[in-house]
């Protein structure tokens, strides 16, 4: 089983690690960072090759070798008829997504401080927090990694050219994948001749980029088991009281200050079977005397499209002006996108969004 991939691991010294050589990507680079985060594997050596006969020394291979065996702690996806994917999710797996699947409750559970086998329960649900954190690091950050490895296009790629539609810019660069790319050597860079100095310099490079892409996977770790996770029972106290501040449901109110929202809302919305929140009221900082802002619920969580934008009316107006054509007193701003507004109050907002909902 995947989540006993760390617990089958006994040895006395550090595994060695070993993937292959040459141009480096950052499916393998992450692979070998997110082993190295468990205790098991933290000093453990790493060596780049392509030959058989050294593979074959290592405890742990990634990316390399054409074969997928957990037991025997080999993680390739390029062979013929791989096809294996991430519970409950579309993608091909990259060997970063091989070793997430069979190590990251472990690397999670560690980054929490706890024991593998530990599992506190997740507010408001039935699994436990490293099994919600492992599934959601899984969706926001390695998937995109194992689409970009096995060539898999966000968008289904005829669809795109049957609607007729044309990227405006490159975004090409704008990838960690990318980044990693950057960091290998250029055509033209000096080579040492000796091949040993030429196998060591090379290897630098990849530490490098490991280091790099893990640094993101750590600050995103962090930021869903620091920031996100706590942020899911505000949100269903929240929610929980919207009938409060309207008869139907449609204003959620966050009394102290803004949280991480939306992800945690649409999952209440789907285990209640109830999706009439509009907008979200909040101070735009903790304490007394905060200005307060309304903002609308996106169709989606990265939609732009409002399930309710602010009236068109208002949209683009400021202080004074404003309060005239709304007729609230203390309104700040409209966005002339019609998607979030201000009141320097809780109950001029509240108004706004009274008068919204009308």
């Amino acid at each position: 089983m995947a989540e006993s991939a760390a617990k089958r691991i006994k040895t006395t010294g550090s595994p060695l690690i070993g993937t292959h050589n040459g141009h480096f990507h950052a499916d393998e680079a992450l692979a070998v960072h997110m082993l190295r985060m468990l205790p098991t594997y933290r000093e453990s050596p790493l060596v780049r090759t392509r030959d058989p006969k050294l593979l074959e020394t290592c405890h742990t291979v990634v990316d390399v070798g054409g074969e997928y065996d957990p037991a025997r702690n080999r993680y390739d996806h390029h062979q013929r008829g791989f096809t294996t994917t991430f519970p409950g999710r579309p993608t091909k797996l990259s060997s970063a997504g091989l070793v997430f699947m069979h190590f990251g409750r472990a690397i999670i559970a560690h980054r929490l401080g706890l024991s593998e086998g530990e599992q506190p329960q997740a507010e408001g649900g039935k699994d436990g927090d490293v099994d919600l954190l492992y599934g959601k690091v899984y969706e926001n950050f390695i998937e995109a990694l194992d689409a970009h490895d096995n060539g898999i296009s966000v968008y289904d790629p005829a669809a795109i050219t049957a609607a007729g539609l044309e990227k405006r810019f490159s975004d090409g660069g704008f990838t960690l994948g990318a980044l990693v790319g950057r960091l290998n050597p250029n055509w033209n860079d000096p080579v040492p001749s000796d091949p040993d100095a030429a196998q060591a310099e090379e290897d630098k490079r990849f530490l490098r980029a490991s280091a790099r892409i893990g640094e993101e996977f750590e600050r995103e770790v962090d930021y869903y088991a620091k920031v996100w996770l706590p942020a899911r029972a505000v949100v269903r106290d929240a929610f929980d009281r919207r009938t409060e501040f309207d008869p139907k449901g449609r204003v959620l109110v966050f009394d102290g200050q803004s949280v991480p929202w939306k992800d945690h809302l649409y999952s209440l919305e789907a285990e209640s079977g109830d999706a009439s929140v509009l907008y979200v009221l909040y101070p735009e900082k903790p304490g007394p005397g905060a200005k307060w802002r309304i903002q609308c619920v996106p169709e989606s969580k990265d939609s732009f499209v409002s399930r309710k934008p602010l009236p068109e009316a208002w949209r683009g107006f400021r202080d004074a002006e404003l309060d005239g054509i709304t007729g609230i007193e203390g309104c700040v701003f409209v966005h002339a996108a019609g998607f979030i507004g201000g009141n320097k109050s809780f109950e001029g907002v509240k108004a706004m969004a009274d008068k919204a909902l009308a």
